[in-house]
């Protein structure tokens, strides 16, 4: 650990928190580059979590993928295939880490409290206390056509399900009690107190008692982690969350984000340093600043060639666009809000087309008239971080020790070994720093990202 305890202010240095995203369903994986591997087998999963704990991650993230994503009535040809049991992955991958986190992107709406709460507590035992769990909900009724009749909730209720789910989750993790479950060390057993396990929770959402049937698990509460910009997200975030994905990667964006969630965290009671903010970032290193832009430049148009750039368009604009000429102007025609969605499956953050469109010209224009192909690449580019080892090391720790965030969640564009490079290049620089550690002091994941003990907070109105 580098004798450099405070920035250059003055003030206590931040220690970075870093995630690792096995990256899925989405036009960054470059599922076809000659590096790439399996993005199924389980020596991908292996490898890269691996290689995050061999450099001192705090996680292990999965998304969650439940239906193949459809363009103009069509599977989507440029996707991955699917994606593996988040849980299934999680627990293999629990038998060979001994520190990281593993944290996986599971439904609330497809879901039932019961079942959620046994899983990850299963998981946290499993793992030593290593669990977490990312709070979503369904966004489209093409999702849920695999799980429900109609398959779609209205937005209101999803998220009065998300929270009564969670609610009840924690009122499972509960029922046990921490003098539950003495062991006896010579037959190995547990015993069970004559209450232990009891719960009845009534809600809007749910009408559930009876007994859970997993002990209280090393954390007692698993990690939570959500993602919420809205004021209502905010709050609930705030109430709720250890962790939030926030979608802020420059500082001017970030740090009133950060600043507004830490103090909604405090006014719930809440130390500030018990959310953590974690936006995702992209990483492309080179032996010089040229070398790294060129790199990215390639990357990125590996990412979005000609026709994903098209086919990400007409998302935006709602309408056939095969017409167009990728390397030429944005389309003239202004978006079909009224017509069926040219994309199932993928998720548009703007629901507002025109105003989005718009947003899109204004990136154009400010580009020096970009191409469309250009603009994509603009509008969606994930290197965050480009230039060399030092770098890169420089501008993570200079966003953290300035309020940006907490750390970041890291996606490498190539499974199995996209990480392996800043594993071995940008690390140790940090730790250098004083800003990542040499060593995992805690036994648990809640210990490592130096959160309080697990709690249920109040519902938020």
């Amino acid at each position: 650990m580098s004798s450099t305890s405070t920035t250059p202010s003055g003030r206590p240095r931040k220690q970075v928190v870093l995630g690792a995203h096995l990256p899925g369903v989405n036009h960054h994986t470059l599922w076809q580059d000659p590096a790439a591997g399996s993005q199924i087998a389980v020596e991908s999963f292996v490898h890269l979590a691996r290689t995050a704990e061999r450099g001192f991650f705090d996680l292990f993230f999965l998304a969650e993928g439940l239906r193949l994503r459809e363009h103009a009535g069509q599977v989507y040809e440029r996707d991955v295939v699917g994606r593996p049991d988040t849980f299934t992955v999680l627990a293999a991958l629990a038998g060979v880490t001994d520190h990281l986190g593993l944290a996986g992107t599971i439904n609330t709406t497809f879901n039932e409290p019961y079942e959620l709460a046994r899983q990850f507590a299963t998981l946290d035992h499993l793992s030593g206390g290593r669990a977490a769990w990312n709070v979503v909900t369904s966004f489209d009724a093409f999702t849920g056509e695999n799980f429900r009749r109609g398959g779609y909730l209205e937005r209101s209720q999803r998220y009065e399900r998300a929270e009564e789910v969670l609610l009840a989750v924690r009122a499972l993790w509960d029922s046990w009690g921490e003098d539950d479950v003495p062991a006896d060390a010579a037959s190995g057993r547990f015993l069970a107190r004559p209450d232990a396990g009891r719960f009845e929770v009534g809600a809007h959402q749910f009408d559930v008692r009876g007994r859970f049937n997993v002990p209280r698990s090393p954390q007692g509460h698993p990690v939570v982690l959500q993602a919420g910009v809205s004021d209502r997200g905010r709050e609930f975030a705030a109430a709720n969350a250890d962790a939030i994905f926030s979608p802020f990667r420059r500082l001017a964006d970030a740090a009133p984000f950060y600043a507004d969630v830490k103090a909604r965290a405090a006014r719930h009671g809440r130390r500030p340093e018990d959310v953590k903010i974690l936006p995702s970032a992209g990483v492309v290193l080179g032996d010089s600043a040229a070398d790294a832009q060129e790199r990215a430049r390639h990357l990125t148009h590996q990412q979005v060639d000609p026709d994903t750039a098209i086919a990400l368009a007409e998302q935006v604009w709602n309408r056939d666009l095969s017409g167009y000429d990728p390397e030429g102007p944005l389309p003239e025609v202004g978006p079909d809000a009224q017509a069926p969605p040219r994309w199932r499956g993928r998720a548009l953050h703007e629901a507002d087309l025109v105003t989005l469109v718009q947003r899109w010209r204004e990136v154009a224009e400010r580009g020096g008239g970009l191409s469309l192909r250009e603009t994509v690449i603009e509008v969606t580019a994930r290197a965050t971080f480009v230039g060399t080892a030092t770098h890169v090391a420089d501008a993570i720790d200079a966003f953290v020790q300035a309020d940006g965030s907490d750390g970041f969640i890291l996606h490498p564009p190539v499974v199995p070994t996209g990480l392996d490079e800043f594993v071995d290049t940008v690390v140790p620089l940090l730790q250098e720093r004083g800003s990542l550690r040499t060593r995992y002091t805690g036994s648990t994941l809640r210990e490592n990202l130096g959160l309080s003990a697990a709690r249920t907070p109040e519902p938020v109105a």
